[in-house]
């Protein structure tokens, strides 16, 4: 009789509890409430990465797209420097499985002509600031170049830029690392193996730029002149100032972003078709980019 008598006790405990938290949760419905909260929602990141045609960029494609993947409200521009698109680049992009556009962007022939240091990437970075102005009306972007290396946190950081922010790249000149220099909590100058007259003498990949503020310039654009592309875009913001830079990465104690740049490699060898031409290695050659 005690056991029947627990088992019911604990029973009506149960009933009693579930139709509290039914009534609770219609009085929650009916306020227009969720029981749970909403899942933030992130400010939108656009990766803006150049790209060209070159033995390793499916490899280097595939590396920083999987690093992507790990990043929420991402949207990849990948902007290669071609007459028009690739089927490798694309099924590429497919099996990565991120959402991105694939567009083109060649060099001006005028640029190509020359034999010294050409603007390598400006045409792709101005068509991604293009599609922005067209497309975009919130967020951060960013230059995302595919032979470089990226810790995630620094996307999680860039993305409520309201401005212009910034941190160090590693890797980079003969000093090993390119940085604002931060004195009482203020930048006070720029630390990089190349200053060259620039009064922002940074690395590609260290910088990101709201979109908005993007926006209300609508002449900013990155300049066709080598060693100066940074530069050149950043004095295009203007009007800001260097107290308008938000500082990243621990205000720039941390790095989190890498100029490796992956060795270059020689074009493959014609495969033997007359050798080869009933084995694996036929559609192996397929995959290959020959310059």
């Amino acid at each position: 009789m005690a056991i029947a008598r627990s088992f019911k006790m604990y029973l009506t405990i149960f009933i009693a509890t579930t139709c509290f938290y039914m009534v609770l949760y219609q009085y929650h419905i009916s306020k227009g409430n969720s029981v749970l909260p909403a899942e933030e929602i992130k400010p939108p990141l656009y990766i803006i990465t150049p790209t060209y045609r070159r033995p390793e960029q499916l490899a280097e494609l595939t590396r920083l797209g999987y690093t992507l993947k790990h990043v929420a409200n991402l949207l990849w521009l990948v902007i290669e420097d071609a007459n028009k698109t690739s089927d490798l680049v694309s099924k590429t992009l497919n099996r990565i499985g991120i959402p991105y556009e694939y567009l083109i962007a060649p060099m001006p022939e005028e640029y190509k002509k020359k034999n010294k240091a050409k603007p390598r990437g400006v045409s792709n970075r101005n068509r991604g600031l293009d599609w922005l102005r067209e497309n975009a009306t919130e967020g951060v972007f960013y230059f995302a170049d595919d032979d470089n290396t990226y810790d995630i946190s620094i996307f999680e950081q860039m993305r409520y830029t309201k401005k212009v922010s910034m941190w160090p790249v590693g890797l980079v000149t003969k000093l090993g690392i390119s940085s604002p220099i931060i004195r009482n909590g203020k930048i006070d100058g720029f630390y990089d193996g190349w200053i060259g007259g620039r009064k922002y003498p940074v690395d590609m990949a260290g910088f990101a730029v709201n979109v908005k503020f993007l926006l209300e310039r609508p002449k900013a654009k990155m300049p066709f002149k080598p060693g100066y592309e940074e530069d050149g875009f950043l004095k295009s913001l203007a009007p800001f100032n260097n107290t308008d830079i938000e500082l990243l990465a621990s205000e720039c104690t941390e790095i989190l972003t890498w100029h490796t740049q992956t060795k270059k490699n020689p074009p493959a060898q014609i495969l033997n078709m007359t050798k080869f031409h009933h084995t694996n290695l036929v559609k192996l050659d397929v995959s290959l980019i020959r310059t």
